[in-house]
């Protein structure tokens, strides 16, 4: 096939790169079979149970009801809990995971999502940084209590019968208060950002050794929408923070456009897994 210029910058970069940014948001997961809670009418389509309680989603995924009523945020994550053990990461990521390899391991994972499924398709963790937090992890709901974060691991969480309300659900191992995910929920003023910031201390160290060895970097952003800008945001300060032979490519299926400046930035008008291999089957000639 003959390449256009837009696929011949893609290509070039992806073949030339030293190091790779990988920005990943909610989009990343729905090709796994994740649901995408975005908006209510969705929402409740996976939760009617709560669509009767006129609770959306920005209402639930909040501290409240962790004090509130434990056995009801827990129904609402001790699903997400199960869904994420159960899916299995796509394609895309072995993908990611294999050109990363193939460039000396130098790379560095930022997402948004919380399912812990980068970890799971088997990148470094010490090179992933998780902008919420993630459902891998617990912690007191008081955070006064302690500022303890622990794994996930081993935690049940039973659902009563017929209900939509945990029998079940993890408990703080000091206080015996409910536990819940060490997630950066909406209004959250509990959440426990330890874990959070070591990891993002290794991506500003990791930034900071590319930066001075101006080396040439590749930013992978995909699925990341506009509602949480946290992720676009990302990778297009990342874009300006490498100033020298950087690329931007940004994957997404309805809000693929990119920044006008710096140069060298291209949009993928793709869902993730698609998106994932487009770029990287440019090696072979395909069209983007």
């Amino acid at each position: 096939m003959i390449k256009t210029a837009k696929t011949r910058a893609i290509h070039k970069a992806i073949e030339e790169a030293d190091a790779v940014v990988i920005t990943a948001g909610a989009g990343m997961g729905v090709d796994s079979g994740l649901p995408d809670f975005r908006g209510n009418k969705g929402f409740w389509r996976h939760f009617p149970e709560l669509e009767k309680l006129g609770i959306g989603f920005a209402e639930i995924a909040t501290p409240y009801w962790f004090v509130k009523k434990p056995e009801l945020a827990w129904a609402f994550y001790g699903y997400r809990l199960f869904q994420y053990r159960k899916v299995v990461p796509h394609a895309g990521f072995n993908m990611l995971l294999d050109y990363v390899k193939a460039k000396n391991e130098n790379y560095f994972i930022v997402t948004s999502n919380v399912d812990g499924h980068f970890q799971k398709a088997g990148f470094d963790p010490d090179r992933v940084h998780e902008v919420h937090g993630s459902l891998t992890h617990f912690q007191c709901t008081d955070r006064w209590c302690s500022p303890d974060i622990w794994s996930a691991d081993y935690s049940t969480v039973k659902m009563a019968k017929g209900e939509f309300k945990a029998d079940q659900y993890p408990l703080c191992p000091k206080c015996g208060k409910a536990a819940r995910p060490n997630v950066l929920m909406f209004n959250d003023e509990n959440w426990i950002d330890g874990r959070t910031k070591k990891q993002e201390l290794r991506f500003i160290e990791w930034r900071k050794q590319t930066f001075m060895a101006k080396q040439r970097v590749v930013i992978i952003e995909i699925g990341a929408g506009v509602d949480v800008y946290t992720i676009r945001r990302i990778g297009e300060s990342l874009h300006t923070h490498f100033p020298w032979d950087t690329t931007f490519i940004r994957i997404n299926p309805k809000q693929s456009k990119v920044p006008s400046w710096p140069d060298g930035a291209y949009g993928v008008k793709k869902t993730g897994l698609e998106g994932i291999k487009k770029i990287l089957m440019a090696y072979k000639g395909d069209t983007v």
